[in-house]
């Protein structure tokens, strides 16, 4: 190469520092090693949250020549760019004559003291989820703190642009809207910021008001896509989607996603109203897109060979129709209609369905044993018919019989990254789930049903690590940390990785990838390797996927982690991004970190977190189940419970796994705030 320079990032282990000839060297993730030149113009940087709090506390070295300059380049490689710390380099990269140099430009630093990594701080998700939080509602609602129904029928939009203003398309999708709620209720989950409570409650019941779609005979609800506003004040409500992949259609994702806030809302608050909609959304899955044999009134019946269809055609309300076409949603089963029930929704209805006290109507029984159905299905299915032998990636499009479908549209036989991560996570959740039920069931009779929980987890947990592993040779960047988009599962190329459209990083798949490897961690901490992972991607992710001037997400970045915002990628809503997964990865990450990052000691940690709870009113309910995800037995203990601000030791269970609150007369509308205590 003659003449060959190009700006990038490169990150790893800081070795071989010598602050005289200002050089130090990085160890890539790949075992090579990056000799680094320190420009005399280079930007030491400590890395900063949403809030743009300075949390430099980088202590003044004591080892410096007395002749050098503290604000020298020398003096401030000293300080900064210690061994063995992990750092991330921006800078030129140069090739000319078989002479080669990466000269650095800026060097971001993501401990504000040595040994405290940034986003490991008690506090670090909390801020972020509070800024995202405040800004959607500021751009949103301008100055209001309370929130009601008008309020969201006259200012929500599902597309705002880059500086979460409203653009010339006005409509609200229903989707989107039950994202923001998700992510609202969540907000309030983690701080107890009644502004966040106020608005998802108005948000829950504009949703329900405005897009809900109930059958005739009151047994199924269905969920408009949109409703589109015109310049002449009057609203036309779109039933079948407007999305392109989508038109004209009713796909079971986006009836899926309409569930995500209500479920999150009645996690916080038991209404026994929305759970009547959540009941009959579930419902309608069961009876439209569900492909069983136990629906008589079929004719013709489905095949009965398990799993949910993509799409329904809304004039025929079945899968089969010509309407779908026969090349593209006509009989066919994704990952999104067979994976999207288990984050979307499945975790948090059971978490607050289960355990039923006897008081629990038939109709709760009936759904629990549906949701926990669901899972079952769901979970079995992830494990036998998404893997591929040949092929590192799992096949995530099916035709009804289950053949992978390798034409569909612009996946044909492509790989989305992050839905290969999303699977290794939300089996790493499942394979907690049914541990702990296997533990409950050891001490009963059914010592049977006790070995198949137990089957079942280790079943999940295979594919998940296989998955994790794979996607850390086939889905990663190596040289800087992130989540590639989509690759060709059998590249072409003489090459490990095809890239279908090239080497971008979109925010979503770096959530999966962030949970993915912290749940594996979890799960096989002695391997150390997890951690890493999860500790480069969330460097990664926090250092270039934060808006900081608008407090706010980038959809997308380039490989060395420049934002890409041309078109609408630059938007801060839209159909594929809202208050969801960025939400989401602050609430989880919260929680896995301050559970699953612990030594086994636990010296000098503190391991507690809390949560906060809002029994909207009476409903007769006399316990909640505070428990945050599918967590394993024995990793979580309550410490205190605070009714309104005052501790109640009284509410406190006595036993190490029990997560029951017991709801006493008078606490309807109290704010129950949860203390947490994770164990080595």
């Amino acid at each position: 190469m003659q003449g060959y320079y190009q700006r990038t990032t490169m990150a790893g282990v800081v070795i071989d520092v010598d602050p005289p000839n200002a050089t130090f060297s990085v160890s890539l993730r790949t075992g090579h090693t990056l000799p680094v030149r320190v420009n005399d113009t280079c930007v030491f940087s400590v890395m900063t949250n949403l809030d743009g709090v300075n949390r430099d506390s980088m202590p003044t070295p004591t080892n410096a020549p007395k002749d050098e300059a503290p604000d020298s380049v020398p003096g401030r490689i000293r300080k900064y760019v210690l061994s063995n710390t992990y750092v991330v380099v921006e800078g030129t990269y140069m090739d000319h004559n078989h002479t080669t140099l990466f000269a650095a430009q800026k060097i971001n630093i993501i401990t504000s003291q040595p040994g405290r990594v940034l986003f490991e701080e008690t506090h670090w998700w909390l801020s972020q989820i509070s800024q995202m939080a405040n800004r959607w509602l500021d751009n949103l609602f301008d100055h209001r703190r309370s929130y009601t129904i008008d309020d969201f029928s006259q200012f929500y939009r599902t597309n705002l642009n880059i500086q979460g203003m409203p653009t010339d398309n006005s409509i609200q999708e229903c989707a989107t809207l039950a994202r923001l709620i998700y992510g609202l209720a969540s907000a309030y989950l983690l701080t107890g910021n009644e502004r966040y409570f106020l608005a998802a409650r108005a948000g829950v019941a504009y949703q329900r008001e405005a897009f809900r779609q109930v059958s005739h005979d009151g047994k199924y609800v269905f969920w408009a896509y949109g409703r589109q506003r015109h310049a002449d004040g009057s609203v036309t409500l779109l039933v079948p989607s407007q999305n392109g992949d989508d038109f004209n259609t009713i796909p079971l994702y986006e009836q899926i996603y309409a569930l995500a806030g209500l479920t999150q809302y009645f996690r916080i608050t038991l209404d026994w109203e929305v759970l009547d909609d959540i009941r009959r959304t579930i419902g309608t899955f069961q009876a439209f897109f569900h492909d069983g044999q136990d629906d008589p009134d079929r004719d013709p019946p489905f095949p009965g060979l398990g799993g949910y269809f993509s799409h329904i055609d809304p004039g025929t309300m079945r899968p089969d129709s010509i309407q779908l076409g026969d090349k593209k949603n006509q009989s066919r089963k994704n990952w999104n209609s067979i994976g999207d029930h288990i984050p979307a929704y499945l975790i948090t209805l059971i978490q607050a369905l289960e355990p039923l006290g006897g008081d629990a109507s038939e109709a709760v029984k009936s759904l629990l044993e549906t949701c926990r159905a669901i899972l079952l299905e769901t979970t079995d299915l992830i494990v036998t018919k998404f893997p591929d032998p040949t092929c590192p990636y799992v096949n995530e499009r099916f035709h009804a019989d289950w053949t992978p479908d390798h034409d569909w549209e612009w996946q044909q036989n492509r790989a989305v990254v992050g839905h290969n991560l999303k699977i290794a996570w939300n089996l790493g959740r499942v394979a907690n789930y049914y541990k702990a039920r296997e533990k409950r069931h050891r001490g009963l009779r059914e010592t049977a049903e006790a070995q198949d929980f137990g089957r079942r987890a280790n079943e999940a947990l295979t594919l998940a690590r296989k998955l994790g592993d794979d996607m850390i040779r086939v889905g990663l960047d190596r040289t800087r940390p992130g989540v590639y988009d989509c690759v060709e599962r059998k590249p072409a190329n003489g090459m490990p990785i095809q890239f279908t459209w090239g080497t971008h990083k979109d925010f979503w798949q770096q959530e999966q990838g962030i949970l993915a490897y912290l749940i594996l961690h979890h799960h096989f901490p002695e391997e150390g390797r997890y951690y890493r992972e999860a500790h480069d991607l969330m460097a990664f992710w926090n250092l270039y996927f934060l808006d900081r001037e608008r407090q706010g997400i980038f959809f997308r970045t380039d490989d060395t982690g420049m934002p890409i915002i041309e078109g609408t990628f630059a938007d801060k809503g839209g159909h594929s991004i809202s208050g969801y997964h960025a939400f989401e990865l602050n609430f989880l990450a919260h929680l896995y970190i301050r559970s699953y990052l612990i030594p086994k000691e636990a010296r000098g940690r503190d391991t507690t977190f809390c949560l906060y709870f809002r029994l909207d009113k009476s409903n007769g309910v006399r316990s909640l189940n505070v428990l945050p995800d599918f967590f394993p037995p024995g990793k979580l203990r309550i410490t205190e419970v605070r009714v309104n601000g005052v501790s109640t030791p009284g509410l406190v269970p006595d036993a190490a796994d029990e997560f029951q609150i017991s709801i006493k007369n008078g606490m309807e509308g109290a704010q129950i705030a949860v203390v947490f205590r994770a164990l080595p």
